[in-house]
């Protein structure tokens, strides 16, 4: 039986106990009933760990079949990560043809700018707002799987490692971005008088230059991480998968992109949003949510001891249009999690409580135990009103063979976040067909 199938064979068990229908369940964790059924039927998987986490709650789970659940899903996320990244391309075979006769040489002019933003109606949206202080379902998960013992087997999730002195690019195996190997952390530049290029999120491609244009930022190569030396930390016995395009209730979320209304497409759903964002050159609007899965590949245990929090570059928030996801949406589950101000001189994660239907949800607390059958998950979220940000995670642990850090980061660039008051804002009406204000 494969990881999902296992994965969709305890969900249908926890239903049928519970005797709840699918479309009682499906609002419940504010989905739609085809999509909790084939979740059951083992055709797809939830993109998100608090869906996992409110289907456990709303069956009525123990906590040992909580920790099941989560295993089995982080399992089976793994595994479906580590399949997309390892399809095959075909070599090219070649085919000798003749020789052409030579064609005139064709001069491709500049694309043309889009236009200025039409001043239209404001768009109407439903007051609903998502709380922005929840961080992560994951902690939950961590507390679960820490009082349980070993599972059936570890996940193989991508991402490569490192230390501190490591080589500061990273491969990436997952579809998201994966956690890139650590080095010095650099230096916060503040005051530099022209813009640098930003490396942003894997929805960011470019930067604002001083005429407001956007500048494509070359992709840093990946490296793996150095083998042990004499005078050096340890290479770090962790994987790390990172996604960097978390939506709150997996519906919310927005984005700047200095494209007009009409050559933006139609909001993707939270699973197409690192494409959907990568193609119109988007940056995170305000905040960003980063989820971490994180798993020893050692035999011993290794111990997750602070999470420190990295401004690489600040800059001017550039002049650009926001595109709100979702016409506003919510729900009765706040995730608690690590929240970090990139306003502060200096960042912290600070740990902060969630709730799930008037229930506190415990803040997450270092230091935390992860292991081959124990991973666990990180929720932060970073806001900021007043820079557009570079930042990246450091993730200091212990285990058997030493200490060191790993380095959270978006595919061997760092994450980019920027502030986006004062903006026009913009929602897609349906109806119509296109944004509008």
């Amino acid at each position: 039986m494969s990881e999902a199938e296992n994965f969709a064979r305890l969900m249908r068990e926890l239903k049928e106990r519970a005797g709840l229908s699918y479309g009682a369940l499906a609002r419940r964790l504010h989905t739609s009933t085809s999509t909790l059924h084939r979740y059951c039927n083992g055709e797809a998987l939830p993109a998100e760990f608090a869906v996992v986490d409110r289907f456990a709650r709303a069956c009525g789970a123990t906590q040992g079949e909580a920790v099941d659940l989560h295993r089995a899903w982080l399992l089976a996320d793994a595994r479906r990560r580590a399949g997309a990244a390892a399809v095959p391309v075909p070599e090219p075979v070649a085919v000798p043809e003749p020789v052409p006769e030579p064609e005139p040489t064709v001069v491709v002019g500049p694309e043309p700018e889009p236009g200025p933003v039409a001043r239209g109606a404001w768009y109407r949206r439903r007051a609903a707002v998502v709380a922005a202080a929840g961080v992560t379902a994951g902690a939950v998960a961590v507390a679960l799987l820490a009082a349980s013992g070993p599972g059936p087997g570890a996940p193989h999730a991508g991402g490569s490692t490192g230390t501190r002195t490591g080589a500061g690019a990273s491969a990436g195996a997952s579809a998201p971005t994966s956690a890139g190997s650590g080095s010095a952390p650099a230096p916060a530049a503040t005051g530099a008088p022209e813009p640098t290029p930003p490396a942003g999120s894997a929805g960011s491609a470019g930067s604002a230059g001083s005429a407001g244009a956007t500048v494509p930022a070359p992709a840093q190569p990946s490296a793996s991480p150095p083998a042990s030396a004499p005078g050096r930390d340890p290479v770090a016995p962790l994987k790390a998968a990172v996604r960097s395009h978390v939506w709150t209730a997996g519906c919310d979320h927005a984005y700047l992109s200095e494209r007009g209304p009409g050559a933006v497409p139609p909001p993707p759903v939270e699973a197409d949003a690192p494409a959907w964002a990568t193609a119109q050159r988007a940056v995170h609007a305000g905040s960003q949510i980063v989820e971490v899965t994180l798993h020893g590949t050692g035999g011993g245990a290794v111990v997750l001891e602070d999470l420190e929090v990295r401004v690489a570059a600040r800059r001017k928030p550039p002049a650009w249009n926001v595109y709100q996801m979702s016409q506003g949406c919510g729900g009765g589950l706040t995730p608690a999690a690590f929240a970090v101000n990139l306003d502060a001189p200096r960042p912290l994660a600070r740990p902060v409580a969630g709730n799930d239907g008037g229930g506190t949800l415990p803040a997450p607390a270092f230091p935390l135990r992860v292991s081959a059958a124990e991973p666990a998950v990180l929720r932060v979220e970073a806001a900021t009103t007043g820079c557009d940000c570079d930042w990246y995670l450091d993730l200091r642990w212990t285990g058997p063979a030493g200490s060191g850090t790993l380095r959270i980061d978006d595919g061997g660039r760092p994450l980019r976040t920027s502030a986006a008051a004062g903006r026009p804002v913009y929602g897609y009406a349906p109806e119509q067909g296109r944004w509008a204000r």
